[in-house]
């Protein structure tokens, strides 16, 4: 509707008397100055009548609110205008802007709707879905390009008009796409294009205020800052995640203490007693996990997830640190309970297990454990887990001797091409 128009059905609302509407203040004019927010908050009567013709619930809905009240600033906001200060001092933007288009780079034209319904919002969430089941199961290399293309297409929803109601869920949505695009290009080594767009569903998350969605992409970032080589931004990440942990379920709380444990095992012997401890909360967390609570794109994280990433750090602490954990068995229990659709997540943990085998167990069952691993990865392109079947290739080095290790050596060098 023009404004005119908009203004004639607010008063047929208000003035049911045609004499008493031609002198009503709601015009054309009045109209421009609430979209202009040059007026905030209007007359009671005046939101109950526009709430009406525009078949919303709440003044919020309609972007309206009280100046006097939002001065009246909680202890909340503090917390969330602290932590978006935070996150912009770490990764460089600010997150509390709309979201930069610039960092996903440019698309060609592409056929979307003049204005965004709920069937969009769905869309985007099916496509989210799609994209990480392929992630979870072939790894990010073989349909990121794919991926990445249709997040760049579907980003121009963010532009398009949208109804006051929807904008907050259209944001949510497109940061869980953005994420799963971000872990894909992460899981290929493209690092650079990753970080934009965790960034961008970042910047999303925060205009759809969903901490759920930020507590997730930071987590998934610091696992990326930990894989290059950066524990300290990999801290920085998870401590931002566990602000507000409060508004988090049990098994976000979890997924977030196990990779601050994975950044703080990183640094060898001066805080290997500190990893073990997030490793402890993360097991008390994840003791109190229930899936009904969680959102439907932490269902990854079930107990051979848990087992997995803990299983991660405890590697690092008795690698660098010497000391004695329990990775082989929580590696163990991670291979046996992984479901089919796991597939990368089973090979990843079976690598490991082979390595630690290969360091302080038998060599002969450490080369069983890595051919089965190899099995797993025959259907997975994953950078992260060749890289991992690369380091059992080294550390099988010392154990060249026995048939099996070198058999398994020989295979590895065919698969991913290992320099030794």
């Amino acid at each position: 509707m023009s404004r005119s128009e908009l203004a004639a059905c607010v008063n047929e609302v208000l003035y049911p008397d045609p004499q008493r509407r031609s002198r009503s203040p709601v015009n054309a004019n009045y109209i421009g100055k609430l979209e202009d927010g040059v007026i905030h908050w209007p007359k009671p009567e005046y939101r109950a009548a526009l709430r009406t013709v525009l078949g919303v619930g709440s003044d919020k809905e309609i972007g309206f609110y009280n100046p006097r009240a939002v001065a009246r600033a909680n202890v909340e906001d503090v917390d969330r205008r602290d932590l978006l200060g935070a996150l912009g001092s770490v990764i460089g933007v600010s997150i509390a802007s709309p979201p930069a288009m610039a960092l996903l780079g440019r698309e060609g034209p592409s056929e979307l709707p003049h204005r965004v319904g709920r069937d969009h919002i769905e869309q985007v969430i099916e496509a989210a879905e799609i994209f990480e089941k392929w992630d979870n199961s072939h790894g990010g290399a073989l349909a990121r390009e794919v991926a990445d293309s249709k997040l760049r297409q579907l980003a121009k929803l963010l532009e398009r008009p949208c109804p006051p109601s929807l904008k907050a869920d259209l944001h949510a949505v497109m940061a869980q796409l953005a994420g799963v695009v971000a872990f894909m290009l992460f899981d290929a080594y493209e690092h650079a294009s990753a970080r934009k767009r965790f960034t961008f569903a970042l910047q999303c998350a925060e205009i759809g205020g969903h901490w759920q969605h930020r507590a997730t992409l930071l987590a998934n970032m610091a696992r990326q800052a930990i894989w290059c080589g950066q524990p300290e931004d990999g801290l920085t990440y998870t401590e931002l995640g566990l602000v507000r942990a409060d508004r988090l379920t049990a098994t976000e709380r979890a997924m977030l203490h196990t990779v601050r444990a994975r950044a703080l095992a990183k640094f060898g012997p001066p805080r290997a007693q500190e990893a073990l401890t997030a490793v402890g909360a993360a097991d008390e967390e994840f003791a109190c996990s229930r899936s009904a609570e969680d959102p439907s794109w932490m269902r990854f994280y079930d107990a051979a997830q848990h087992h997995g990433d803990t299983a991660h750090a405890l590697y690092d602490i008795a690698v660098r640190s010497g000391l004695k954990t329990e990775a082989s068995s929580r590696f163990r229990f991670s291979v046996s309970h992984h479901e089919p659709e796991f597939a990368r997540s089973r090979a990843i943990s079976r690598t490991k297990l082979a390595s630690l085998t290969m360091l302080h167990g038998d060599p002969d069952e450490a080369a069983q454990i890595g051919q089965l691993a190899l099995d797993d990865a025959g259907t997975v392109r994953s950078r992260r887990a060749i890289d991992d079947l690369r380091e059992l290739h080294r550390l099988a080095f010392r154990h060249d001797s026995v048939q099996e290790v070198h058999q398994l050596r020989a295979r590895i060098d065919a698969t991913v091409g290992a320099a030794g």
